[in-house]
């Protein structure tokens, strides 16, 4: 059955194949990152997930994350995308165990900011905000030395920090990334400040106000965006 499954959706991915955009797809991505793709619009990717997501009635939480590791290990764009709506979709039977699972796909499948955001903040940024003493394994995450593992620990909290949760923790992680080299380590955690921002106007202000001499600017211009004019220009006086 899960066989067929994938099949099914691998044809509906390659019969929707746009030419233009399969042509332009490696514009989307930067040095380093890796990601095979059939050039499908994420809108029809979008659509095709639901329709499938239809056909699995009957299936389990467990069938539904054995399909997802399957897209996983194809290392196909689209396909992950697929892969996350699905375990997004199971979001209200998440369970602690499930963490492992989580994080096995960031650890070991995970290749591009694409895959990386779309798994974090929807599956495990719901998974966080119904179990907040998984924190603590995100600010592990941030201390690995792979750039998706910290990106991960940053843009999990995109949705939470939206919604005013775990500003402390924010804080601590964004410490932990704050002079890190990586640009799209500095977008990451500069993005999870920005959403906070939303918020925590203030608190976000002087935690930057407090690091912008030291914060690399790339961090800075993301964490800043949505503030006044008037605080911006403040914050990016050196």
């Amino acid at each position: 059955m899960k066989e067929a499954l994938l099949n099914e959706i691998r044809l509906a991915l390659r019969n929707n194949s746009d030419n233009k955009m399969l042509e332009t797809s490696s514009r989307f991505f930067k040095k380093g990152e890796e990601a095979l793709v059939y050039g499908v619009k994420t809108a029809e990717v979008n659509k095709i997930a639901k329709g499938f997501y239809r056909q699995m009635k009957g299936y389990s939480k467990q069938d539904i994350f054995a399909v997802c590791e399957e897209l996983w290990r194809s290392k196909y764009l689209e396909e992950a995308i697929i892969a996350c709506k699905f375990s997004e979709s199971q979001h209200k039977l998440y369970e602690p165990s499930d963490f492992k699972i989580f994080e096995h796909w960031v650890m070991d499948y995970v290749n591009n900011w694409a895959d990386c955001d779309t798994l974090c903040n929807h599956t495990i940024g719901t998974f966080v905000m119904m179990y907040p003493e998984y924190l603590s394994n995100l600010k592990q995450w941030a201390k690995l030395p792979g750039r998706w593992a910290k990106r991960a620990s940053a843009v999990t909290l995109i949705i939470p920090a939206r919604r005013g949760k775990f500003l402390k923790d924010i804080f601590e992680i964004a410490d932990i990334l704050l002079l890190d080299k990586d640009d799209l380590v500095q977008k990451g955690y500069g993005w999870m400040l920005k959403a906070a921002s939303e918020v925590h106007q203030k608190e976000v202000f002087d935690y930057v106000h407090s690091k912008k001499e030291i914060m690399p600017r790339t961090a800075l211009r993301y964490a800043i965006e949505k503030m006044p004019e008037a605080l911006k220009v403040i914050l990016m006086k050196r």
